[in-house]
């Protein structure tokens, strides 16, 4: 996705205003320190704004730039044709990584010769820490020592999910900004302003959400979000009963899935709640409120239980990101679900 798509995602735009941050919510901490650095005059050479996708970030990249170039710069800059103002991410489609040739003989350049037009340039990286990972030593490299001998007035700003995956020594480069999820107020209001009428599908999308206006959206649009926990159920039924052939089934299930991630993800925050209410805790305080019946009654198991299947979910996530076997990894996660 890229940083205008995100944005859109994000929140509706906002309307012109002497506040170039305006209506970019819930991210206080990390624009009340762009407020004052613009003010002071103190803008940070790099910055690395770190949290979910979907919360702001994009938006908030986009902003900065808008607020040092002006008002006028500003339909190119959200159209991303303003010569001071660069999103880079893969030059080859389906590619992860930005490829080495593609930095010097494109990004670096940029770097250098940059700002063209205005009084400072903006070089943008949305998932930098798939793009510069650690073990993409050579690009990651070469990027550090752009960030290490900054050319003044030219900014680089970071988008990561996961900046640990990032070499120490690009985080100690940069200003770190960090962007929470947004609360379930402002998701409800994003889908509502984006025409999703049913409060029923806004309740099931906003569970899911993981406090992200992107995937809120996706999950409202695609009417997903109710299949999603339908599964999720499926997959503790199998794991509630000692019928291996339900395990098989399931895991086959979860392996043919579209979108297995946000499968999983919707498996371990149902076990989430499924623990907070095997703790006692109130049906207003679960993720899946709309269903609350159903968590407690599933919450026999106990917190304990449902505790570790969380966990066994989350590494399996992470097995399945480092590209381990998709249908063992399933597999193994059902049967350990299982013995939890």
């Amino acid at each position: 996705m890229t940083v205008a798509e995100t944005s859109a995602a994000e929140t509706s735009a906002a309307e012109t205003s002497d506040d170039a941050f305006a209506g970019i919510a819930a991210q206080d901490v990390a624009l009340a320190t762009l407020r004052r650095a613009l003010e002071e005059d103190r803008l940070a050479s790099a910055y690395l704004f770190e949290g979910p996708s979907g919360v702001g970030k994009g938006r908030t990249a986009l902003a900065l730039a808008r607020a040092v170039l002006g008002e006028a710069a500003w339909p190119r800059v959200s159209a991303g044709k303003h010569p001071d103002v660069r999103t880079f991410g893969p030059r080859d489609e389906g590619a992860r990584n930005i490829k080495v040739a593609f930095l010097r003989e494109e990004i670096l350049p940029y770097a250098e010769f940059a700002p063209f037009e205005g009084s400072a340039a903006f070089l943008i990286f949305p998932e930098v820490d798939v793009s510069f990972p650690q073990h993409h030593a050579e690009a990651a490299n070469a990027i550090l020592k752009t960030l290490e001998e900054p050319k003044r007035g030219v900014h680089f700003v970071l988008l990561s999910e996961r900046p640990e995956r990032l070499l120490p020594t690009i985080r100690s480069r940069c200003q770190r900004l960090r962007f929470r999820r947004l609360p379930d107020a402002v998701l409800e209001d994003v889908l509502a302003r984006e025409g999703i009428d049913d409060a029923g599908v806004r309740a099931a999308a906003i569970a899911l959400a993981d406090g992200r206006a992107d995937r809120a959206l996706h999950l409202a649009e695609e009417g997903t979000a109710a299949t999603l926990l339908e599964l999720a159920l499926r997959v503790d039924d199998a794991v509630s009963q000692a019928r291996p052939g339900l395990l098989v089934d399931v895991a086959e299930e979860l392996a043919k899935s579209d979108e297995l991630a946000l499968a999983l993800d919707t498996v371990q925050l149902f076990y989430r709640d499924v623990a907070a209410a095997a703790a006692g805790l109130a049906d207003d305080r679960l993720r899946f409120r709309h269903a609350a019946a159903e968590v407690r009654a599933r919450a026999k198991v106990g917190a304990r239980v449902a505790s570790e299947r969380v966990a066994l979910v989350q590494q399996a996530l992470a097995d399945l990101e480092a590209n381990a076997n998709k249908q063992v990894t399933l597999d193994a996660l059902v049967h350990r679900m299982r013995a939890a």
